[in-house]
């Protein structure tokens, strides 16, 4: 058998869990969320070093959003479950189930669970990428001027 077979594999999902996937905090810094988890499903073990990318699974519960932040890095991001919004930047969108975002180097972005069941979603970025950046108190207050991001917008 090749390397490159031996390298293969499936990992196996039930109800949104991948089996042998941890299911971790979304982020243990004190940036501003509420009730996200990940799990990263490809990209990060020792035998996947040869992918340029990391596959990641995050789930928000009914309440909840992930941080306002930005990157140097783009984001594809393919929602599998529930219904949410995003802001991107000066807007929000509306999320469903099968939508795809794009989100552009540099976009202040945050999403948020509009339903009652969790947002789940997969999240396709660069293996090396930069930190999140937080926007300062004048971007946010710019931000807060759209007035459909700052009926959404939490910080």
């Amino acid at each position: 058998m090749s390397e490159f077979s031996d390298q293969s594999k499936v990992i196996n999902a039930h109800s949104y869990r991948w089996e042998g996937v941890p299911v971790r905090e979304y982020k243990t810094d004190g940036t501003h969320f509420r009730d996200v988890t990940r799990q990263t499903l490809l990209g990060e073990g020792d035998h996947e070093q040869a992918l340029n990318f990391v596959t990641r699974y995050f789930e928000i519960q009914p309440g909840g959003y992930s941080t306002l932040e930005r990157h140097d890095h783009p984001h594809s991001v393919v929602v599998l479950r529930g219904q949410g919004e995003v802001i991107l930047q000066d807007r929000v969108e509306a999320l469903s189930p099968h939508d795809v975002v794009y989100i552009a180097p540099q976009t202040v972005h945050q999403f948020h669970v509009t339903g009652d069941e969790p947002l789940g979603f997969l999240c396709i970025v660069d293996r090396e990428r930069d930190r999140p950046q937080l926007p300062d108190d004048n971007e946010a207050a710019a931000l807060a001027q759209v007035d459909a991001v700052a009926q959404r917008l939490k910080r």
